[in-house]
């Protein structure tokens, strides 16, 4: 079975709040149900990546470290 399609999203290099900002910016004219892949390099991504999932209903599939920060998978509130 092929791996469901993304939307991925180079945040590297941008520091809080900017990498919710531009999340949530870009989910706005997502389809529901649909994911984005971010990377971020910001140290508090791990706390707020949560946080703003939890507080706009979007459901946080994976939460990996990488090479120098983060990768995040979000499914679009349905």
């Amino acid at each position: 079975m092929p791996e469901e399609a993304k939307l991925r999203y180079d945040l590297r290099g941008l520091k809080c709040p900017l990498p919710v900002l531009k999340t949530r910016k870009r989910m706005e004219n997502m389809t529901a149900g649909a994911l984005i892949e971010i990377e971020t390099t910001d140290p508090l991504a791990v706390v707020d990546i949560p946080h703003f999932c939890n507080e706009d209903g979007h459901r946080l599939e994976k939460a990996e470290p990488v090479s120098g920060g983060h990768r995040f998978v979000i499914r679009k509130k349905t």
